[in-house]
């Protein structure tokens, strides 16, 4: 019998994120199977503290608030907690937390355990400067040699990590990002879709209120593209949220638009609603699009990221329009209106981002890397151990 691994999980706190949200389901799988998983959290509490599952969270106490420096905070508790309880393996769940791993490496040098980080968002960064996005391909890059393992959330994805990131072959790998446990897989799958009503289509979108997600563009597109009748609900919360109300006002729609705010789950009002909206500008594999897939429910997305077209299978499952087009947004809210989709379909992709097989598979890479590590200690050892002998060699 294999022994139980030492996981150790930074986040940087239970606010509502679809990155944390995946690690915690991971988490929570991987000490059902007999791991010891510590969650290093950068503060305690937050909006997703009720929901969080039971397990082992670890953070240091402080008076002061950390919300304007949570990244070096981040690096010390981390750091912290390695040296006082120490781990096999450091799995780092998003693309944020590569700054953590990456001090991990310059505070413990070969001490640091072996390193795997989740690729959550997209390489290509088209809202970024010319000078910013040479210094975050530099970054990419030196990320790329930084970690024992890179994970992909699609076949797609693992090409633009080879090409952005340099990474050799054998350090990255293709795991789908497990964002349905099979239960909830189950559940969606029951939800009956009806034929949209004459009278108006009903049109859902969620995620954080956030520049990266252009929710402007969508209440735009929808302003020219949506009728008297239709409507769109919007669960989300963030820093743009204000704006977002008083531009659907200047538009004329805010009769027509509902701001929900956070929600514990999206479930019923995937029940609810016709169709799914995503205006984002990049995205690494949107989870709310697998939630729509399970559902059944006909999608009208952006070419946010490179997995999208996998995942509206080219058409059978929505539509996609360029990112940034708020024309072809608003064409695409009046086609989607007429866009049956194939439910059967939608739910089998869906069905590839289920959280237990992932975190099997996230094990068994674990263990390689561990393995890995250890093997590469064992031949540095013995080339330290040999070199002397051949200095003497040579002296005589």
């Amino acid at each position: 019998m294999q022994e139980p691994l030492r996981i150790a999980i930074p986040i940087h706190s239970f606010e509502p994120g679809g990155v944390e949200r995946v690690a915690l389901g991971l988490a929570a799988q991987w000490r059902e199977a007999g791991h010891e998983v510590t969650v290093v959290l950068g503060r305690p509490g937050g909006a997703g503290l009720c929901s969080a599952p039971a397990l082992d969270y670890w953070s240091l106490p402080t008076r002061l608030p950390t919300a304007s420096w949570r990244t070096p905070w981040m690096v010390h508790t981390l750091y912290s907690f390695l040296i006082e309880r120490r781990a096999d393996v450091l799995f780092c769940p998003g693309n944020t937390y590569a700054v953590i791993g990456a001090g991990m490496k310059l505070l413990m040098g070969h001490h640091a355990p072996p390193m795997l980080l989740k690729i959550s968002n997209a390489l290509q960064r088209p809202d970024m400067s010319a000078p910013m996005r040479r210094g975050y391909g530099v970054w990419l890059r030196a990320q790329g040699g930084l970690f024992d393992s890179l994970v992909a959330l699609s076949e797609p994805m693992r090409r633009e990590v080879r090409e952005c990131m340099l990474a050799e072959p054998r350090r990255v790998e293709v795991i789908a990002n497990p964002i349905l446990n099979r239960r909830r897989l189950i559940q969606l799958g029951r939800i009956e879709r009806r034929t949209p009503s004459a009278w108006g289509t009903r049109y859902l979108a969620a995620g954080r209120l956030a520049p990266q997600k252009n929710f402007a563009l969508m209440l735009r597109a929808f302003a020219a593209g949506a009728r008297a009748e239709d409507r769109l609900t919007i669960a989300g919360e963030g820093p743009e949220r204000g704006p977002l109300e008083a531009l659907a006002g200047s538009l004329g729609i805010a009769g027509q638009v509902t701001f929900l705010g956070h929600v514990a789950t999206i479930d019923p009002l995937l029940a609810e609603h016709d169709a799914l909206l995503l205006s984002s500008d990049y995205e690494g594999l949107p989870g709310v699009v697998v939630e729509a897939l399970a559902a059944g429910m006909p999608i009208l997305a952006t070419d946010c990221c490179v997995s999208m077209g996998s995942l509206l299978d080219h058409g059978r499952t929505g539509l996609m329009v360029p990112v940034r087009c708020q024309h072809g947004f608003a064409q695409g809210i009046a086609a989607l209106r007429d866009l049956r989709g194939d439910p059967t379909r939608a739910r089998a992709v869906a069905a590839h981002y289920e959280l237990e097989g992932a975190a099997r598979r996230y094990l068994d890479l674990m263990r390689a890397v561990v393995s890995r590590r250890e093997a590469e200690r064992r031949r540095d050892l013995a080339l330290s151990t040999l070199a002397p002998c051949r200095s003497l060699r040579r002296s005589q």
